[in-house]
């Protein structure tokens, strides 16, 4: 009984010791792809077709606006989160929104919001304004066609 107990508890220290060491080690270059300059062009057209002139413009090709940086915890890629959104293509049309929190892990979702999420702190808002390469690139992905710019409103409500 004492050779099991002691069994469990060292594998059990190994598991923690292990997970521990994953969350750790979230490796991520927002910098590494960079959209194409024809499709960092669409952006730019469309923020100055609507006169956003304050956008800062991401080492990656996106461009994004802080509406509030938030004041708790910063994500990183490897984090579960819980946000608000809103995605409409450039032609105004919303394709997506919530308006409650939904929990993601932000590895699993588009480069764009890999590369800007990270930027916030919880209870902060961003407006990231993605290339298609950024985003679902030239495929049709549900009611987003192929090569879509991409404009999301997204507060961070929470990151675990």
């Amino acid at each position: 009984m004492k050779k099991s107990c002691l069994a469990f508890v060292f594998i059990s220290v190994l598991a923690m010791a292990s997970c521990k060491k994953r969350e750790s080690n979230c490796p991520y270059d927002p910098c590494l792809f960079k959209a194409p300059a024809a499709e960092v062009l669409q952006v730019e057209n469309y923020l100055t077709n609507k006169n956003i002139t304050t956008a800062i413009k991401h080492c990656s090709g996106m461009y994004y606006q802080i509406e509030n940086p938030g004041t708790g915890a910063h994500p990183t890629v490897c984090s579960s989160i819980s946000i608000i959104y809103k995605g409409n293509l450039v032609n105004g049309n919303v394709f997506d929104q919530t308006n409650t929190p939904v929990s993601l892990n932000l590895f699993q979702l588009i480069e764009g919001w890999k590369n800007g999420l990270p930027l916030l702190k919880e209870g902060g808002k961003i407006f990231l304004f993605v290339p298609p390469s950024l985003g679902y690139g030239s495929s049709d992905y549900g009611a987003i066609p192929g090569n879509s710019v991409l404009i999301f409103e997204i507060t961070l409500v929470d990151v675990r």
